[in-house]
């Protein structure tokens, strides 16, 4: 569906006479953001459908017949996941639970549990389909770079119980010795630093500026004001510099997982 309002798209466009790059211009957005539509790698939000509507005087059609994506994933999380999927580099600092595209697929039940209203099975199953999936980009050896700064509590809330911990932890060591991601520990010693107001995560692309995406408790933000970006690129280099070395947030890990029962 994706592909055809792509085609579609792309059509309009070049019956206007425009480049992607005036598109762009007339639409507020980016060339990149214009080309990836077009090829049907990424859904417009409303807000840029209705503004490709006004460039193209197309009327409503473009916002009015989005296509649907069966991806199960929360409402304000869905531009962030487009972007993560088109990203090179990502950086993820997580507060209270381990980021998504690390997450296993027990511990991602034992967190879709507590969700409230609760969800049906079959819902509840959706979304954790939804979230391994997103760790298909892991699948690459290479791309994207992935950089994982947790806070400690993070490997000491038993999420699921001890099995479903020690599986967790053993996993995102396995992807550090593999050199596939980078982790580093916030150790709980250390109190209060930058960032400890919720999560984060920045990524960088190959055709279009960086961007950031906060996240609290049933809300989520994706930042791309140069500003914004720059200002928390700078919080984390600072909560990465308190950090634990490699080395060292590796053995907390296995130590940690060792805690939950785990054995080499």
């Amino acid at each position: 569906m994706s592909s055809r309002y792509g085609d579609w798209l792309r059509e309009q466009r070049e019956a206007a006479g425009l480049t992607q790059q005036r598109l762009a211009d007339a639409a507020v957005m980016t060339r990149s953001h214009i080309a990836h539509i077009e090829a049907g790698r990424r859904i417009p939000s409303k807000e840029d459908a209705l503004r490709l509507d006004r460039a193209l005087n197309t009327g409503n059609v473009l916002s009015s017949f989005l296509p649907q994506d069966d991806s199960a994933v929360a409402d304000y999380f869905e531009a962030a996941r487009h972007l993560e999927q088109q990203a090179t580099e990502i950086r993820e600092f997580a507060l209270s639970q381990v980021p998504g595209i690390l997450q296993t697929r027990k511990y991602a039940h034992a967190v879709m549990r507590t969700v409230f209203p609760p969800w049906s099975e079959e819902e509840g199953d959706r979304y954790v389909v939804t979230r391994l999936e997103r760790s298909r980009i892991l699948a690459d050896p290479v791309k994207p770079v992935v950089w994982a700064l947790l806070d400690e509590s993070v490997l000491r809330r038993p999420v699921g119980g001890p099995e479903v911990m020690a599986e967790q932890i053993m996993h995102i060591a396995g992807l550090v010795e593999d050199g596939r991601v980078r982790v580093h520990v916030m150790p709980l010693g250390l109190g209060a630093y930058h960032l400890l107001q919720g999560m984060l995560s920045l990524m960088w692309f190959e055709d279009q500026p960086p961007v950031a995406y906060s996240e609290g408790l049933a809300v989520g933000k994706v930042h791309d004001s140069p500003a914004i970006v720059h200002r928390l690129q700078g919080a984390y280099d600072l909560a990465l510099g308190d950090a634990l070395p490699l080395k060292e947030s590796l053995a907390l890990m296995r130590a940690t997982a060792k805690g939950y029962g785990h054995h080499d």
